[in-house]
């Protein structure tokens, strides 16, 4: 098992450049806050809308199969089981069903003197039945609340999980940090320390696949030991997982003191005077046409999503 390639949660795809690769990082996060946050207070027709969006992006970007596949379609398999379980769970309201309309229907009849009460009821009659219980077949049972949960949960796994995986797909962990060092600009007003924070930023994520190769490397060692769990019991299995967790530690905080003794020989004394700049920020022609689109977006978002 590579996790390395199984799981690229977190880890940049430098070959191919596809053009999302080629947006500037400040207008991809502005994306990425977009569909994170117009998702609340939105009626379901839009949560729907915004993970076929994310869909479309990775198939119009050209991004190579291999390494959306298996990651869209774990997600997309999560997210089907969890709109199902959702929907055939009860709703949690605890109220007695009863039909819009009264049973006896001559009686709503007689109750209409004029011709003008009687084109009324007529109209009610001929309109389609409201049912609140939208499928009830033995113990399943789907009402309209119960399936508008399901979509609500299903849609925000999906849309909160890829959106963030497709921009650290498709962005340098060097330009994210760039592009929050520069949105971070004011706060140094109140002296906060902003390069502080964008170099901690940016070592985090570097330090994403060397804890993914450790935990591989500690799985292959356990496995390869032919280990037999069930002569061990529960009590031994523990014991076993917990040397393998404090090696992991152990290896985890290696790693970290060797990074920061490769700073140190390198001269870093602190990120103000020993400053590196991967990246220059300039918004290009294809970045005001995201920058419109974003624009368009947000404008159908409030004409169309709305909930209420």
């Amino acid at each position: 098992m590579d996790l390395l390639r199984s799981l690229p949660l977190g880890l940049y795809l430098e070959q191919p450049q596809t053009w999302l690769h080629k947006l500037d990082p400040r207008v991809k996060i502005f994306w990425l806050m977009s569909f994170l946050t117009s998702y609340s207070f939105a009626n379901n027709q839009w949560r729907i809308l915004l993970v076929a969006l994310l869909i479309i992006f990775t198939l119009v970007a050209k991004i190579p199969r291999r390494v959306w596949q298996q990651q869209m379609g774990w997600l997309l398999t999560l997210s089907v089981l969890v709109l199902l379980i959702a929907a055939v769970s009860p709703d949690g309201l605890g109220i007695d069903y009863q039909p819009r309309l009264p049973a006896n229907e001559q009686a709503l009849l007689q109750q209409s003197n004029t011709n003008n009460a009687k084109v009324v009821t007529e109209q009610v009659f001929n309109t389609k039945k409201y049912s609140y219980v939208l499928f009830h077949k033995g113990p399943v049972k789907v009402t309209r609340h119960s399936l508008d949960l399901a979509v609500r949960l299903s849609t925000i796994l999906f849309t909160v999980i890829y959106s963030t995986n497709l921009y650290l797909l498709t962005t340098a962990p060097e330009e994210i940090t760039t592009a929050i060092e520069s949105l971070m600009q004011p706060l140094r007003r109140f002296k906060i320390p902003v390069t502080e924070i964008t170099l901690t930023l940016t070592l985090s994520l570097r330090f994403i696949p060397l804890v993914l190769e450790e935990v591989q490397n500690l799985a292959r060692s356990v496995m390869t030991r032919a280990i037999n769990w069930k002569k061990l019991g529960l009590k031994g299995a523990f014991k076993v997982w917990m040397i393998v967790a404090e090696r992991l530690l152990e290896n985890l905080l290696l790693r970290a003191e060797q990074m920061a003794s490769a700073m140190m020989v390198r001269g870093f004394t602190s990120p103000n005077e020993h400053r590196v700049k991967w990246h220059e920020l300039r918004l290009k022609a294809r970045d005001w046409l995201a920058i419109a689109m974003l624009t368009l977006f947000w404008g159908v978002r409030v004409v169309l999503g709305n909930q209420f």
